[in-house]
């Protein structure tokens, strides 16, 4: 077997973390030598994105390839999953790595199809969350957990971006009978620079998809009562887009906040760091999260809720965690605000976050697994 692998990256939507990771990975295993593609949906992501792949398509030897991909099962699915079959049938990989509940989906069926046709091919698995994040107990959430069940057999290996992940898939899905590694998301060398903040810099950022699962809701309503606590009004920016933003906005000019919050596009999160003093993620579920590290990387105090992987982060029982909850997440948010410097002090030290989640360990433990697959 050659050391140089054909790997393909499998995945729905270009946004938020799952890009992130597969930017990180494709970045490493390209500088390692590995011939490396991506194949995604092309009916999301905005200028943000179109910006990232421009950046990438130089460097990846197996291209960028873009098709509509749904979301949900439905009739399109067909036509859809065919169209994505012919791309890959085509890169001829060696390594088929899927991110997420479709890119999953079509890694494991699409690499199985190869297998059928002589390809080797190993088959590798990320949720990412994905759907884990479905409630076992509803007829949405059992579907999802069967077919995740029926799915292992065409599946060499499971990662887990969190140990949280991990056991989440056990108890839902059940013991996975294939090999599985924990493998934490990485962050490159240069994102463990501090970030200055700008002389303006409003108190609060929330930076991320503007949909409920990530709850800018909850950080609306928690800013509009921590504010009245202090019997202050306090400022806030958040950078995002999603469905759900009309409704962030109304939230915001019916809470009297319209002055104090200010709206902006995807962009760079460093470039975001630097309009706060500190930054909240109000997420209802996550797995691993990399807006956390990369804000912690740069320096920045932070108040997270204690969902996903996160307490991963900082440990249990860090001040810095809170509930999902717009009354917890006020409390939290005034004491932060009250005594910046002693809130600052309670963060995770830069050394053990580099040991951790540097983008060089993530890589490595990842490039085993696919020859490990490979092996066996």
């Amino acid at each position: 077997m050659a050391a140089n692998l054909r790997i393909v990256h499998c995945f729905r939507s270009p946004v938020g973390g799952i890009f992130r990771h597969v930017r990180d990975l494709t970045e490493a295993q390209v500088a390692a030598g590995h011939s490396v593609g991506i194949v995604c949906d092309s009916t999301t992501g905005g200028d943000y994105e179109e910006r990232l792949f421009e950046t990438m398509k130089d460097s990846l030897a197996l291209g960028i390839h873009r098709t509509p991909m749904q979301r949900h099962v439905g009739p399109g699915d067909l036509a859809s999953a065919w169209r994505t079959y012919r791309i890959i049938q085509e890169l001829r990989p060696d390594v088929l790595h899927g991110h997420g509940a479709k890119g999953g989906a079509y890694a494991r069926l699409f690499g199985s199809l190869l297998r059928v046709s002589r390809f080797r091919v190993a088959r590798l698995y990320s949720p990412h969350g994905g759907s884990l994040h479905y409630d076992e107990t509803t007829a949405t959430g059992k579907l999802f957990f069967g077919l995740e069940r029926f799915m292992a057999r065409f599946t060499d290996c499971l990662l887990f971006v969190s140990d949280y992940e991990r056991k989440t898939y056990r108890r839902k899905v059940g013991e996975p009978p294939i090999p599985n590694r924990l493998v934490y998301n990485g962050l490159r060398a240069t994102e463990f620079e501090p970030v200055g903040t700008a002389a303006n810099a409003a108190d609060f950022l929330y930076i991320g998809m503007m949909r409920d699962l990530k709850g800018p809701d909850i950080f609306i309503d928690a800013l509009a009562s921590a504010g009245s606590a202090l019997g202050r009004p306090l400022s806030a920016v958040m950078v995002g887009d999603g469905d759900d933003l009309p409704r962030y906005h109304a939230q915001v000019e019916r809470l009297g906040l319209k002055g104090h919050v200010r709206f902006l596009p995807p962009m760079p999160a460093r470039q975001a760091f630097a309009l706060a003093d500190q930054i909240v993620v109000p997420s209802r579920a996550e797995a691993m999260p990399y807006i956390v590290l990369e804000a912690l990387a740069a320096g920045m105090p932070m108040i997270a809720t204690a969902v996903g992987g996160i307490p991963e982060i900082f440990g249990e029982g860090s001040p810095a965690l809170t509930r999902p909850d717009p009354g917890e997440l006020a409390g939290k948010m005034g004491t932060a605000f009250g005594d910046r410097d002693a809130y600052r002090k309670v963060m995770p030290q830069t050394d053990e976050l580099k040991a951790r989640f540097g983008a060089d360990v993530m890589a490595d433990e990842i490039e085993k697994a696919y020859f490990a697959a490979l092996n066996n």
